[in-house]
């Protein structure tokens, strides 16, 4: 995206009430978590937390690590769209957290390492643990820049903020007490914004149904939510191009839970600085549990803002960047003519759920779902005129539905807690991921490389890489782009190189007679091949993980078995 230093047209000013809450609350997490952690002697203490975390804050850590800002920007939006279908992703992460409480969690800690890759060398040779932390450096570090760029470039364009402004000034917040205290400072101040965060929604939720009509019930908008297609969870269908499916969910989903909770530094390091091992299993089986039901009320927040817009005037793209860019072009005038039919649309949507008999009259649901599908087509139609107008235009919407929402419809200081909420988000998933890429760097490949230093040196080293990757998170986050939704980016970007890694640590768990070598050239070869078959879309990203995993482990084994040599182990 161009012009990073501009200031869009702001369609909503802050009010001082909250202003105040938005900025006592982010500084308040940034200083309560840099003053519990402001000494820091040695790498246990600042890259493990001194093992002294309970299961709560392992718990809350885990989650607050994948609560990025996207989830609360995009998902809602993803429901409004689509409905409650993309819950499906997360079907397989329960299964995932049980294999790794019972294989990888007690091998990590019996080897009491400091990095899910240590294990490798262990296992195989440095070779292989080398490129899996490479490939763990390169697709984290590109999520850390999204995690900082997906909150700034919404709120720039809403707020009229400055967008690199907004990126930096979120990035330095998190590298100054991240680089300070160092893990156990991500902790901290991450039990602190889940507080936020749960906070948020549920305020967020209870203040959508409360400003519903008052002859709507929560029961009703359930009903009309319904009549939309909007409660359709399940999708049982075998099309492999399909990207949210019950069979991809649970398949490429455990996959890829499998790969992120198992072998993602920047989750690994979570569990890793509980007290003990039972502490660490436990935690993460909390997460594991709550993970479908929160993933599914945020959805729920989604299609309730959905409910609320079919009473009240929605806009026909919620991005308002784009529609400033249709003046003065030749499509302006055929918008602003379709800007009037749905406005019909939508009120003839209004008078027809407002009748007592919606619910009980067949006829009057079937008319219902023909204004719905004429709403569709209606925005549909509005994305083509925009990318006529300009074909360099990004028109998806769906990351701007909740914060147009929130700030047209909720009262003053609640807005304030939600855009803190956002904000806390960010912060939590982007700490975690900095920390993870400094531990992975110095212990992975500056350490093993550079043995027999001081502990003071190391610590040096760690904050030093910290601040490095906290500086190259924001430099990324400066030349990025919306995409089609960034929640989904995300997971493309992790699906891409997850499968690979997983299958490597797969091998080196489950089949002990292959060695390192070829693990490392069936790895290689594993990522080459993913790396072409997502180019050509064959698959939808979630089988990915599947397929890159089996890759690896089925090519390793054929290696192995033309070297035909004595097994290590």
């Amino acid at each position: 995206m161009g012009g990073h230093g501009l200031v869009y047209e702001s369609i909503w000013s802050m009010s001082t009430l909250d202003g105040f809450i938005l900025i006592t609350t982010l500084l308040g997490i940034v200083g309560y978590g840099i003053w519990k952690n402001r000494r820091q002697e040695n790498i246990k203490s600042y890259l493990r937390g001194g093992n002294q975390s309970r299961w709560w804050t392992v718990g809350l850590s885990v989650m607050a690590t994948q609560a990025s800002a996207i989830t609360f920007l995009s998902t809602p939006g993803q429901a409004f769209h689509d409905g409650m279908g993309f819950v499906q992703f997360y079907f397989g992460l329960p299964f995932a957290v049980i294999i790794i409480c019972l294989f990888f969690l007690p091998i990590y800690h019996k080897l009491n390492v400091y990095t899910a890759y240590e294990f490798l060398e262990e296992r195989f040779n440095w070779q292989t643990r080398t490129l899996t932390a490479l490939l763990f450096l390169i697709q984290r570090g590109l999520a850390a820049g999204i995690t900082i760029y997906a909150p700034a470039i919404i709120l720039s364009v809403i707020l009229g903020w400055p967008l690199r402004g907004l990126v930096i000034g979120i990035g330095l917040l998190v590298i100054l007490y991240t680089v300070i205290g160092g893990t156990q400072a991500v902790n901290v101040t991450q039990k602190q914004q889940m507080t936020v965060i749960f906070l948020g929604l549920f305020v967020a939720f209870f203040s959508i149904l409360s400003a519903f009509p008052e002859s709507i019930s929560f029961t009703k908008a359930l009903k009309i939510a319904g009549a939309s297609g909007k409660l359709n969870v399940l999708d049982f269908s075998f099309d492999t191009n399909s990207r949210y499916t019950f069979w991809s969910g649970i398949t490429g989903g455990l996959f890829l839970a499998l790969s992120y909770f198992g072998t993602d530094q920047s989750q690994v390091q979570r569990y890793l600085s509980g007290k003990s091992l039972k502490e660490s299993q436990m935690g993460l089986l909390m997460n594991g549990f709550l993970k479908v039901p929160l993933q599914f009320f945020i959805l729920l927040v989604g299609v309730m803002v959905f409910v609320f817009y079919q009473f009240q005037p929605a806009p026909l793209h919620f991005n308002p960047q784009t529609e400033q860019r249709l003046r003065g072009t030749d499509q302006a005038e055929p918008f602003a003519q379709l800007q009037e039919k749905n406005k019909q649309t939508q009120e003839a949507i209004t008078a027809l759920l407002l009748t007592e008999d919606f619910t009980s009259n067949t006829t009057t649901q079937n008319t219902y779902k023909k204004y719905s599908q004429e709403n569709r087509t209606q925005r549909d139609t509005a994305k083509e005129l925009l990318l006529k107008a300009d074909a360099g235009l990004t028109v998806n919407d769906k990351d701007f539905v909740f914060i147009t929402f929130i700030l047209d419809h909720l009262p003053v200081g609640i807005i304030g807690l939600l855009l803190a909420m956002i904000f806390s988000a960010a912060m939590s998933s982007t700490a975690s991921e900095l920390n993870a890429l400094s531990a992975t760097t110095l212990v992975d490949l500056y350490q093993r490389n550079r043995p027999g230093r001081t502990e003071t040196h190391y610590v040096q080293a760690a904050k030093g890489f910290t601040l490095l990757w906290g500086l190259l998170a924001i430099g990324f986050a400066s030349v990025g782009n919306l995409f089609e939704n960034l929640i989904q980016l995300v997971n493309i970007i992790g699906s891409v190189f997850y499968g690979t890694i997983l299958g490597i640590f797969l091998v080196a768990f489950f089949f002990k007679s292959i060695q390192g070598k070829a693990v490392f050239w069936g790895a290689i070869l594993s990522e080459i091949s993913i790396l072409y078959i997502y180019s050509q879309n064959w698959f939808g990203y979630l089988w990915l993980n599947a397929i890159g995993a089996l890759l690896t482990i089925g090519l390793a084994f054929l290696i192995q078995l033309v070297q035909k040599t004595p097994t290590k182990r």
